[in-house]
């Protein structure tokens, strides 16, 4: 049986090609459809991403039976999934599962975008509630979850190999890159579930507040050596966290 070759002299040309025909970032306001990336332009727009990041994974993964975790993961993961991919005015550019990491990308040329975003965290994170509700009436482990969403102009390039069917949108910014890394500080060490950029907070605070003038009040500021200014909060859905605590009867 021989090794599958990489004919380096045959691709050499192909990498030239590559190199020399991307030729146009178009920037706009919000990113186009996904048909509309080649593999030789390029776009940059205002993007907003959510990272939920399970907590302390690799306890359950080593604690428990492969049934159980099984049945967690998806419990954690389905329904996150449900409430990321709601999308009524064409938003989502890509979601997705990174490990034990749910995330999603929006177009977010608007401060009311970033509100949507918000309010979609403040759904996982009441559901989250739900869930270990769930987890705990059968026995199985309960969990928590970091949310990080930040927001930045962001480049979005079309990257694989054309006609392999392996290709995927890169985003380039600290939009997504931020988010991921926010995600890791919410739900421990006194750190509130939900996690977000100051750039974040500040656009989504000011649309915010022109309707809920209190949501000033449910953001705490930090300053951390490693990453920046940012606010965490502990956000839920007043319905829908009222029908959990009063026993979650139809």
């Amino acid at each position: 049986m021989g090794f599958p070759n990489y004919d380096y002299k045959e691709r050499k040309k192909k990498i030239e090609e590559i190199l020399d025909n991307t030729d146009k970032v178009n920037e706009v306001s919000t990113f186009p459809r996904d048909e509309d990336f080649t593999y030789t332009n390029g776009y940059k727009a205002w993007a907003g991403a959510i990272f939920v990041d399970l907590r302390d994974s690799t306890t359950l993964f080593s604690g428990s039976n492969d049934v159980d975790i099984a049945k967690v993961i998806r419990g954690f993961t389905s329904e996150i999934i449900e409430i990321l991919r709601k999308d009524t005015d064409n938003k989502l550019k890509e979601i997705g599962i990174r490990g034990d990491c749910v995330y999603a990308v929006y177009s977010s040329p608007a401060q009311k975008d970033l509100c949507d975003i918000a309010y979609r965290a403040s759904q996982i994170n009441t559901y989250m509630k739900m869930l270990n509700k769930l987890l705990e009436e059968r026995n199985l482990p309960t969990i928590k979850a970091g949310i990080g969403l930040a927001t930045q102009k962001t480049l979005a390039v079309k990257a694989g190999r054309k006609s392999s069917g392996i290709n995927n949108l890169v985003w380039i910014g600290e939009s997504v890159a931020k988010a991921a890394k926010l995600s890791d500080l919410g739900n421990k060490d006194g750190i509130r579930p939900i996690v977000m950029s100051s750039l974040f907070h500040s656009n989504y605070i000011e649309s915010e507040k022109k309707s809920n003038p209190e949501a000033v009040n449910w953001w705490t500021n930090k300053i951390d050596d490693k990453y920046g200014s940012y606010y965490h909060g502990d956000v839920v859905i007043g319905d829908f966290n009222d029908w959990i605590n009063n026993g979650m009867e139809e």
